[in-house]
């Protein structure tokens, strides 16, 4: 999957620029707090739906405007894609091929995308909220069917957790197991789907993090909880576990099992990572992840997807800038960086600067 080209209008602090990518490393350089990093948003915003670093729409929008506009051309080995985000206030509305989509789920898997910056040391030093982030996004995108079943099992579990907020203990007893029999069936989608995704993950993880520490330390990746069986006998326990814990879920006033508060551990050395680990350990655990991912894109996929690297290098020693590089060989690039540094990237790479929301040519 290459990216043809990419049009801003009134995003972020960019008036209306067009940028235009190659197949392989795009470098976009330039001072700090210039526009590079709105860029790497705004590709992975047509990927995904959502922002690696805004919340809110109206946040995208640039000061003093109403509205924005963001446009790419891809090229994939199903043919070519154009998507167009047009970002309100309030709202927004994303065409595929000229087409409106009403759901989120249409936009996953037209331009796919694996984003990493300096942020992502939350994956490994944070809570089980970033690790479960990092699956969510991912695999959501490789499978329409898990995102659709996220989404219901999150809706259902609010309605869940707001009916244990009732003081009628005797209703809500009466009425959880109408909630639980379609919580354990999208649950069941969940869980399998992830255990289906740290299985490929994991081998390729600690292949990845083995070369860019010269195998001086090893990396373990394991589901926290793992369901053995296969749908439904994954659903019957999970049926189970809910029923289980009736009595602390109405004294704590939410549900305190399921896969919203499953967590990924993340061993080097044998030493979990988020207790034990330096800050460049961290660093080094979370870019073999994400180039993990990209491995198993291009296995689902048949292709690999934009890789957007937002201000890496700077974290990173010369070796490891070029073991990076050795890497993503193949994979067209995103990176962003404040020198584009002849002696790593080399003559013919796609450099592009950026000053003041614009490319200087």
């Amino acid at each position: 999957m290459n990216i043809k080209n990419l049009y801003l209008k009134n995003f972020r602090n960019y008036a209306e620029e067009t940028f235009s990518f190659d197949g392989g490393l795009n470098v976009l350089y330039g001072k700090n707090a210039q526009g590079k990093t709105n860029c790497a948003e705004a590709v992975f915003y047509l990927c995904t739906g959502t922002s690696p670093r805004a919340k809110k729409e109206k946040q995208l929008i640039r000061t003093g405007e109403d509205a924005a506009l963001i446009r790419a051309e891809a090229e994939g080995r199903f043919g070519s894609v154009r998507i167009e985000a047009d970002i309100y206030e309030n709202r927004r509305e994303i065409r595929v091929n000229g087409m409106k989509i009403g759901k989120n789920a249409d936009l996953l898997g037209n331009i796919d995308g694996v984003f990493f910056s300096p942020s992502e040391l939350r994956l490994v030093q944070d809570g089980p909220d970033e690790r479960r982030r990092f699956m969510n996004v991912s695999v959501s995108q490789m499978s329409k069917s898990y995102y659709t079943a996220l989404v219901r099992y999150n809706k259902i579990l609010e309605q869940r957790n707001a009916l244990l907020k009732n003081r009628d203990a005797e209703l809500v007893l009466e009425t959880l197991p109408v909630w639980d029999a379609q919580l354990s069936r999208y649950a069941a989608e969940i869980v399998l789907k992830r255990q289906e995704f740290i299985a490929d993950l994991a081998p390729i993880a600690a292949e990845r993090h083995a070369f860019l520490t010269d195998g001086a330390e090893t990396l373990e990746v394991i589901a926290e909880k793992k369901y053995a069986g296969g749908r439904e006998e994954i659903e019957r326990k999970l049926a189970e576990e809910f029923a289980a814990g009736y009595e602390r879920d109405l004294r704590l006033g939410f549900t305190a099992c399921g896969p919203h508060r499953d967590d990924l551990k993340i061993l080097i050395g044998g030493e979990e990572a988020r207790v034990y680990g330096s800050q460049g350990q961290a660093r080094t655990a979370a870019l073999a992840l994400k180039l993990a991912e990209l491995e198993i894109f291009k296995a689902r996929a048949g292709e690999y997807p934009v890789l957007i690297l937002d201000d890496v290098m700077s974290e990173l020693d010369l070796p490891r800038r070029r073991k990076l590089l050795a890497c993503i060989g193949g994979v067209q690039t995103i990176l962003t960086c404040t020198h584009a540094e002849k002696v790593l990237f080399g003559k013919t790479v796609n450099k592009i600067r950026i000053s003041g929301g614009a490319i200087r040519r």
